[in-house]
């Protein structure tokens, strides 16, 4: 037919992969619940960001079978951390059910926020609102790991170190935002 398609050619269907259990075990990104992310990133100071991102990236790595080094990803966030919001709203876009957000307005708004870190008292304080940037990443993710797995429940409990981590961690930053606002001796 000169190459082209015929003209009543029955309609193509998505071929679906059949999936093991233990796919099924992993999440497709890492599962963490809003409100554990945010309280683990501020009173982390950050780390837990980092580890976001090396979490994901290390998922990532072993489902797309990739030559990377997900602990640098993770401590060089700021160069990569578009390459993993694409690659997320990518996953969320090709599943119908999965709203989708801004990867590029994200990631332009996360680094700003933070290289706010560098700045005197108490405008470092900003650096800590970067999470918030995270938060349309991880509804995206955990919509994706539902979409997946029906029997997929998100990462929302505290472990032992978890709770120290926002008792001490949030006694510090407590203190820390406070001394920021005191005027100097």
């Amino acid at each position: 037919m000169n190459g082209q398609d015929a003209p009543h050619a029955p309609p193509q269907t998505a071929v679906v992969q059949p999936v093991s259990p233990d796919t099924l075990a992993t999440p497709v990104y890492f599962s963490v619940s809003p409100l554990k992310l945010i309280l683990l990133s501020v009173c982390s100071f950050g780390f837990y960001e980092l580890y976001w991102f090396y979490a994901n990236w290390h998922l990532i790595k072993n489902r797309e079978k990739l030559n990377i080094r997900p602990i640098w990803r993770a401590i060089f966030t700021i160069l990569f951390c578009y390459q993993c919001f694409n690659r997320i709203r990518t996953t969320a876009q090709s599943l119908n059910p999965v709203k989708s957000f801004p990867a590029g307005p994200l990631t332009a708004v996360y680094i700003v926020l933070i290289l706010t870190s560098r700045f005197p008292d108490p405008y470092w304080l900003l650096s800590f609102f970067s999470v918030l940037c995270l938060l349309p990443v991880q509804s995206a993710v955990n919509q994706i790991n539902r979409t997946v797995n029906p029997a997929f429940r998100e990462n929302d409990r505290f472990t032992p170190w978890n709770i120290v981590v926002v008792v001490l961690g949030g006694l510090v930053f407590l203190l820390a935002a406070v001394g920021s606002f005191l005027p100097p001796e």
